[in-house]
C-alpha cells in the first residue's frame, strides 16, 4: 500500500492511536485507515459498535487494529498508549448540545480538564496530536450583534469564519450552553500554548456540522431512552510539515441552512428514502428553550472559511447537503426501521 504525502515524501507505516475512535468520526477513520494505509491503530472508547466488522477475526485487516475499553478519565494506561504510538487522534467529546444545559460540569469536565493529560503525554513524549475541535469555538457572528435593519446583516461576505482572523464570541456566562464552545476553545489554547512553549506538533480541526451514516442514535434503539440526539449533524492522511500547528476549518460554506431549511429538506429526502408521500410529513415549530431547556443560546451563523486547507492541502468539499441527507437518511432508514417498528409493537407499560 505504498502512499505519498502531497510533496511526494512517501508515507512509512505508524502506530496511530484514536481516542474516541469507536464514534461517528472514529469509525470512518478507522475504516479509511484499515483500507488505504498500512498503518496500525489502537482505538479506545467506551463502546466499539460502530467498529466492531473491523474487529471481527474475518476482516483482512483484523491484525492491524485493536481496540481497548477505556474512559480516559483517570485511566493510568493513557500515558503509556501515548508514549508507544506515533501519532495521537483525540475525538474524545461530549457533544450533544441538549447535555450542554442538563450536564454542563461534564461537558466542561470531558472537553477540558479530561483533555489535558492527553496534550501533556504528547508534549512529554515529543509525540504529535491531532485534536478535532468544532466549529462552535467561534461562538456568535459579529453581524448577530447588529441592528436588524443594519446593511451588513444581509452582506455574505460578512459571516464566513476565518481560523486565523474570527473572534471567538460568546454568550452570557448564565446560557450554559456556552460551557462546550468555551472548554473546546480552551483545550485548542493550550495546545497552541504547548507548541510555542515546549514545541508540541499539533493540527487542530474544526468541523463545520458533519454528517453521515453512523452519526447519530435513535433514543431507546441504540442510544439512552431519554437522550436527545444531534441535529444531523475526510481526514486521511495529510502531511505533517503542512498540517503542524495548524487550525483548519473543515466543511461545505454551500451547506448552511437554518434548521427549518434543514427539517424541510429532510422530509424531501426522508419521502424519497421511505417511499412515504411528504404530503403527510410535517414540521412544527418549538422554540429552543422549550426543546433544549433553559441555558440555551445558538449561534447565528456556521460558514467556513476554506482558504487555508484548500492552500496547505488542496482541499476542498465536494459534496453538497442533499447528496449528504441522501446518503445519511438512506443508512438510518434501513438501519433503524425493522428496530423501530419492533419496539413501537411493544405493548405500552
Amino acid at each position: 500500500m505504498g502512499r505519498s504525502d502531497l510533496d511526494g515524501n512517501e508515507i512509512k507505516p505508524m502506530k496511530v492511536f484514536l481516542i474516541g475512535g469507536g464514534g461517528f468520526i472514529g469509525s470512518h477513520l478507522c475504516e479509511k485507515l484499515m483500507a488505504e494505509t498500512s498503518h496500525k491503530v489502537i482505538v479506545i472508547d467506551v463502546f466499539s459498535d460502530k467498529i466492531d466488522h473491523l474487529l471481527h477475526k474475518s476482516c483482512p485487516s483484523v491484525d492491524r487494529i485493536e481496540f481497548h475499553k477505556i474512559n480516559i478519565k483517570n485511566d493510568s494506561r493513557l500515558e503509556t498508549l501515548i508514549k508507544s504510538t506515533d501519532i495521537t487522534v483525540n475525538l474524545a467529546a461530549i457533544c450533544t448540545p441538549a447535555d450542554y444545559n442538563t450536564r454542563p460540569l461534564d461537558t466542561i469536565y470531558s472537553n477540558f480538564l479530561d483533555a489535558i493529560p492527553v496534550v501533556k503525554y504528547c508534549t512529554e513524549s515529543g509525540k504529535r496530536l491531532i485534536r478535532f475541535s468544532t466549529c462552535e469555538i467561534y461562538g456568535k457572528t459579529i453581524g448577530s450583534f447588529l441592528p436588524n435593519d443594519h446593511p451588513l446583516r444581509k452582506d455574505h461576505m460578512f459571516y464566513p469564519l476565518k481560523e486565523d482572523v474570527s473572534p471567538c464570541i460568546f454568550g452570557p456566562v448564565e446560557k450554559q450552553r456556552w460551557s462546550y464552545a468555551c472548554a473546546k476553545q480552551m483545550i485548542e489554547r493550550l495546545i497552541f500554548a504547548e507548541g510555542a512553549e515546549h514545541g508540541l506538533k499539533f493540527t487542530i480541526v474544526r468541523p463545520f456540522n458533519w454528517i453521515g451514516p453512523r452519526m447519530d442514535f435513535i433514543p431507546g434503539i441504540d442510544g439512552p431512552n431519554d437522550g436527545i440526539p444531534r441535529v444531523l449533524a475526510c481526514f486521511s492522511n495529510e502531511n505533517p510539515s503542512r498540517a503542524n500547528g495548524q487550525i483548519f476549518n473543515v466543511g461545505n460554506p454551500n451547506n448552511e441552512v437554518t434548521v427549518k431549511e434543514l427539517a424541510q429538506l429532510m422530509i424531501k429526502v426522508y419521502a424519497k428514502v421511505s417511499g412515504d408521500d411528504a404530503s403527510n410529513l410535517t414540521t412544527m415549530e418549538v422554540r429552543s428553550k422549550d426543546f433544549y431547556g433553559v441555558g440555551y443560546d445558538d449561534s447565528d451563523k456556521r460558514i467556513p472559511d476554506m482558504t487555508i486547507i484548500n492552500q496547505q492541502l488542496g482541499w476542498n468539499p465536494k459534496t453538497s447537503l442533499e447528496d449528504l441527507l441522501d446518503i445519511t437518511l438512506e443508512y438510518q432508514h434501513r438501519t433503524y426501521s425493522q428496530a423501530i417498528k419492533k419496539a413501537l409493537s411493544q405493548p405500552a407499560c
